[in-house]
């Protein structure tokens, strides 16, 4: 069982046990971690406390994350597109909107049920639910995807996104007109604290950093590309808004007026990273979805 330890700041003193908690992943849901805690999973200075624990300045807390529960996931047919495959790693370009991989409720139709019907031999490090997930992009983000296929190129992978040598490059259409030509966004992420299904620019965040630069303006929107250097939840959406030029179609960080696309113009167009096996530098690049094209050529003949 996984641990995690986390000393309670200043700004977290006198919040509930399970308000604070649910803060430091986002994933973990509220519900689920008054679950944890009802079942002592979650100590605060050694000791269980219940759900409505206020927590003090310096409490130390250890969370021990349970094990996912084994739910059958079932292989679905689907007409994946591969950009490479071998023995250790399969590239993928994930349409819009597909789910990546299945969660409670949601069990079939993302593409870890395209993957399984695909090959059998995945990497289990990610559990039953996230086989071969080493990263994630959002539903309505199309791209590629790094997938492994066991669990020695699932550590090489994760190692070399923590070390930051995997290159990862997004297309995306913004709304407002760019001035510079480039810019760099160092601003820290974590949970938006009024809506916790949202992140947002906080000041004890995740070290979060965005590299862009503007590839074509038109009269409303900017079309730029986008380079993590960092890979933190809704980055590109949340660190665009933050400096002014959210993401059009974006349904969640736009603003109410914006293009009707059914989700966030963002495509994960350049995927390279150091093979696990030879260690060679392999890069992919697929090019913007269909509906991404025709909205670039609409702009243009309206600029």
């Amino acid at each position: 069982m996984e641990k995690m330890e986390h000393i309670i700041s200043d700004t977290q003193a006198g919040d509930r046990i399970d308000k604070v908690v649910s803060t430091l992943d986002p994933e973990w849901s509220r519900s689920q971690v008054q679950q944890w805690i009802k079942d002592g999973n979650v100590l605060v200075n050694g000791a269980s406390v219940k759900t409505n624990y206020k927590c003090s300045y310096e409490d130390r807390l250890v969370i021990s994350i349970p094990e996912p529960e084994a739910l059958d996931v079932v292989p679905e047919e689907m007409n994946l597109e591969i950009f490479y495959e071998d023995q250790d790693v399969l590239v993928v370009n994930k349409p819009k909107g597909m789910v990546v991989h299945p969660a409670p409720g949601h069990m079939t139709g993302t593409l870890v049920n395209g993957l399984m019907a695909h090959c059998k031999d995945l990497s289990g490090i990610n559990g039953v639910l996230r086989p071969g997930i080493v990263h994630r992009i959002d539903k309505d983000t199309s791209g590629l995807l790094m997938v492994a296929k066991n669990d020695l190129a699932h550590e090489s992978l994760v190692n070399q996104l923590v070390a930051k040598t995997v290159t990862r490059k997004y297309k995306a259409l913004v709304h407002g007109n760019i001035q510079h030509d480039f810019g760099t966004i160092d601003a820290p992420l974590g949970r938006d604290t009024k809506d916790r299904q949202s992140m947002t620019v906080v000041d004890n965040g995740k070290h979060a950093v965005t590299h862009f630069n503007v590839l074509e303006r038109f009269n409303d929107f900017t079309f730029v590309e986008c380079q993590l250097e960092t890979g933190r939840t809704h980055q590109i959406r949340v660190h665009m808004k933050y400096i002014g030029y959210p993401l059009a179609g974006d349904p969640k960080y736009g603003p109410k007026k914006t293009l009707d696309i059914g989700g966030q113009a963002l495509h994960a167009g350049l995927l390279g990273f150091n093979h696990p096996r030879t260690g060679e530098y392999v890069e992919f690049e697929a090019p913007l979805p269909s509906y991404f094209e025709e909205l670039l050529i609409d702009l243009r003949e309206n600029s």
